[in-house]
């Protein structure tokens, strides 16, 4: 892409830099970019490279998208989608060998699995088509452990392009995403990635809104799930009973939706809070479903998820990104709907100061802005900026 407008970029370089109390010769050592590059960049009297803006982000340890305009964002993104479909077209007849070792690509998929986790998409998407090309060429010729170890870094490489794609309003793309994770798993002889497939497919279900085909195939998956005996196993059908139980809940199927919320919170119980095979699961996790199956039933349920929002905060040490914003969009809604405007715009700011990406591209942020906007217009001139900058119309 070409160099990025300098309006605004430089002041939001110059914001992190402070805040990470460095001088623009610490920030330019740690880039390894020239100190004369970041003086003129912070000025505004240059623009910026994404290759230069990706190894500023770096050092100032911040997602690219916070430094550069939401209309930028959108660029990147798209040129990334672009380059993935060309990536996948590939998968079973790749055109080169991977140009990094098995370690290398596990140590960069351990990477694209905490950027997915923490919503930061434009870093994942700059690096996802590489690392998707790179583990099917391995794949194609790998042997013994090696195939095994290999076919599951693609899972989760897979998994973590359908984030950027799903994100992004690709449903076509991440429809065929997820089918190449099924793909990938059948090589990896590792029982728990058929959950996980299962889990991340219920999107396609969610973007139909196919929400009793959805809940047949979560159930489907619970069945055939391995015996909760490892954390791991407890967390894959505790996951599955949360997702289930919001597919319920969008379906209005009270009684299933609360059903499988208490097997998830009976499962959760028994495990700490954590990421177990690219999943966020544990209290804190099912907590945050019961705020959405609220919210999906709607009605006399909104109470319950108000309440629980009262006495709990999901922890910032143990949730992340992606979920607890998830958490005060959710919450955002269920505050809107009972009328409590004020606090649901607070929501909203709070889902974006979490996870900025995850929020603006947020169909329901985008809804519930626009709403708020009608409904406070007279005297809310930052809801303005808010709904113009989540793209929310009336």
């Amino acid at each position: 892409m070409p160099a990025a407008a300098s309006s605004g970029v430089g002041r939001r370089i110059a914001y992190y830099r402070r805040l990470n109390r460095l001088t623009q010769e610490d920030l330019a050592r740690s880039a390894n970019v020239h100190v004369g590059t970041v003086r003129k960049i912070e000025r505004g009297v240059r623009g910026v490279s994404d290759a230069v803006l990706d190894a500023l982000a770096g050092a100032l340890e911040v997602d690219p998208s916070r430094l550069i305009a939401p209309a930028q964002i959108g660029d990147r993104l798209q040129d990334s989608l672009r380059a993935l479909s060309a990536a996948i077209a590939t998968y079973d007849v790749p055109e080169a060998p991977p140009t990094r070792s098995l370690a290398e690509m596990g140590a960069a998929v351990d990477a694209a699995v905490s950027w997915r986790l923490q919503a930061q998409y434009v870093r994942l998407a700059q690096h996802i088509p590489a690392l998707v090309a790179d583990l099917a060429g391995a794949l194609h010729s790998a042997t013994g452990q090696d195939r095994a170890r290999t076919a599951r870094l693609l899972v989760a490489a897979y998994r973590a392009a359908d984030a950027v794609a799903y994100k992004q309003g690709a449903r076509d793309l991440s429809a065929r995403l997820i089918e190449l994770m099924r793909w990938a798993a059948t090589h990896a002889d590792h029982g728990l990635l058929d959950s996980v497939v299962a889990y991340v497919r219920t999107e396609t279900f969610f973007a139909a809104r196919a929400h009793d085909a959805g809940l047949r195939a979560l159930e489907t998956a619970i069945d055939q799930a391995p015996r909760p005996t490892t954390f791991d196993a407890i967390a894959a059908r505790g996951a599955l009973h949360m997702r289930a139980a919001v597919v319920a809940g969008r379906g209005g199927s009270k009684d299933s939706a609360f059903s499988h919320l208490q097997e998830a919170t009976d499962l959760a119980d028994q495990i700490p809070e954590g990421v177990y095979e690219g999943t966020a699961f544990g209290p804190s996790s099912v907590r945050i479903h019961h705020v959405s199956v609220s919210v999906s039933l709607g009605n006399e349920h909104l109470g319950r998820a108000l309440t629980l929002a009262r006495e709990w905060k999901p922890p910032r040490d143990e949730v992340p990104a992606e979920r607890r914003s998830g958490f005060y969009i959710e919450l955002a809604r269920a505050q809107l709907w009972a009328g409590h405007r004020d606090d649901a715009f607070e929501s909203l700011k709070v889902a974006r100061r979490i996870a900025p990406q995850h929020t603006r591209e947020h169909p329901w942020v985008r809804e519930d802005a626009a709403v708020l906007r009608r409904l406070l217009r007279a005297d809310r001139e930052s809801l303005s900026h808010f709904a113009e900058w989540c793209n929310a119309t009336e």
